[in-house]
């Protein structure tokens, strides 16, 4: 089902796109397990996530990704979906155990095939691919070889990464390496709540250096086989600040910043761990695994940086009970809730966070062109007999972000992109199918696309953004 011409008349006013540049990117975004079904056509072998959503509990409901959105059957439809929002960008990723079976070996002709297809669809609607070599799907066999904790996973993923690079980068411009490095790291491997579902921080430390060395080692190939493409990674990141002025709340809201943007950021713009990280993991007898040149496989320059924001809250050192240590002996850090309001994920909403965030990266690591690559909200929709969603807090949840995004440029941060999540409905990882994100609804019965309200208004913003530069 594509659109017609209803508007719901929210965040319409001036400040919404003020400031942002002519060329600005407007898309939405996806990733391959949570909508591509197909788990085991055409060679595709499991991943972690196959494996994780068959463990009891670690899945709400027991739900699984063997169907999903069954985008892997209804891909043209959904690129006609994609087409009737007038996006000129759709950010997806490729399943890594659909490209390379087992995680090794040659390319798999059918599973290549499948995005050589999708990638044909996208430019003849006029829609530019933005790729995502790895969206947490790591083969499991991989991970049965120790997993991101391990070296040669580094480079495996370069590897898999110039299939995908040989067979597309005659049509795909934009290539993103990772995303949400410090989810696959934090909670896959240190607090178990994704796949993998380890609780090990020293694997998780090793991880977050091998998944920064496999970004390095293929930017650095893909680089040298095509100079001209436009190369990226994608960080989830939230403003930390501190609860009060205090000693221990400053210094719980140092180690959280530390642990969440300046471990990756630093290394890949400065070339360097952030010292006061590598003295806070040493007090945890952890030391992070980097050998001689591999600093300067991960600053690899690149040409974008994918944000992904979805909340903000406050930092204390200073459990509720008064105490400044857990039970392992490890310096408090707890969040504290700003008393704002809730999306379903239980995530505050605080779009001037967002702004602070974007300026805050402008001024740190200054010279790095940012796209928004994911920013959305879940809500429980409720559609009507014709399955038709009013969704008005998540349309006023995506008039409030973008106008923080135009705030953020306004103050000089260098914005060119706002991708939002997500396109449809789909399996929200850990959550389940219990969590909907989508501009457009999916009833996951009988597959039926239904585009929200939140759509037909994403939809006219961007019309409205173009003809402010023509």
């Amino acid at each position: 089902m594509t659109l017609g011409n209803t508007l719901p008349e929210i965040g319409a006013g001036p400040e919404l796109l003020a400031g942002l540049p002519a060329g600005f990117r407007w898309g939405v975004a996806t990733s391959s397990y949570q909508i591509e079904g197909a788990a085991t056509e055409d060679g595709r072998t499991p991943s972690i996530w196959d494996t994780y959503c068959r463990v009891p509990g670690m899945v709400h409901n027991g739900d699984n990704g063997d169907v999903a959105c069954d985008h892997y059957h209804r891909m043209p439809e959904d690129v006609q979906l994609i087409k009737s929002l007038e996006v000129d960008t759709y950010r997806f990723s490729v399943a890594w155990p659909r490209i390379q079976p087992h995680g090794g070996g040659p390319v798999n002709p059918k599973g290549i095939g499948f995005y050589d297809r999708l990638v044909d669809e996208l430019l003849a609607g006029g829609i530019d691919p933005w790729l995502t070599l790895y969206h947490w799907d790591l083969p499991q066999e991989l991970e049965d070889a120790g997993g991101w904790p391990a070296r040669d996973t580094a480079y495996r993923f370069a590897d898999y990464a110039m299939l995908v690079f040989d067979a597309l980068h005659d049509r795909v411009r934009h290539w993103t390496t990772l995303n949400e490095p410090w989810c696959s790291a934090m909670l896959g491997y240190h607090q178990g709540r994704q796949a993998p579902g380890r609780q090990d921080f020293g694997a998780a430390m090793h991880a977050v250096h091998h998944l920064l060395l496999g970004h390095g080692l293929a930017t650095q190939r893909m680089r040298a086989a095509d100079p001209d493409a436009d190369f990226c990674i994608t960080l989830n990141m939230s403003q930390h600040e501190p609860a009060t002025d205090s000693l221990a709340d400053r210094e719980a809201a140092r180690r959280e910043d530390g642990l969440a943007v300046r471990i990756y950021l630093d290394p890949l713009v400065h070339g360097r761990y952030p010292a006061d990280v590598v003295e806070d993991l040493a007090a945890r007898n952890v030391v992070l695994p980097v050998q001689d040149g591999d600093l300067e496989i991960i600053s690899t320059p690149i040409d974008t940086l994918g944000v992904n924001y979805y909340f903000t809250s406050l930092t204390s050192g200073v459990a509720e009970d008064g105490s400044t240590v857990d039970s392992d002996g490890n310096p408090v850090s707890r969040e504290v809730r700003l008393g704002r309001r809730v999306t379903e994920m239980d995530w505050e909403i605080v779009p001037e966070g967002f702004t602070a965030l974007l300026t805050r990266l402008a001024r740190d690591y200054p010279g790095l062109p940012m796209v928004i690559t994911e920013n959305g909200s879940a809500w429980a929709d409720e559609p009507d007999e014709q399955g038709f969603v009013k969704d008005n807090d998540r349309t006023e949840y995506f008039a409030d972000h973008i106008a923080a995004v135009s705030a953020a440029v306004r103050a000089g941060a260098d914005v060119r992109g706002y991708f939002a999540w997500s396109l449809m409905d789909n399996l929200e990882w850990s959550y389940g199918y219990a969590k909907r994100f989508g501009l457009v609804h999916v009833d996951f019965e009988t597959q039926v696309r239904t585009p929200k309200a939140s759509a037909y208004w994403y939809r006219d913003t961007i019309r409205r953004a173009r003809a402010a530069h023509e």
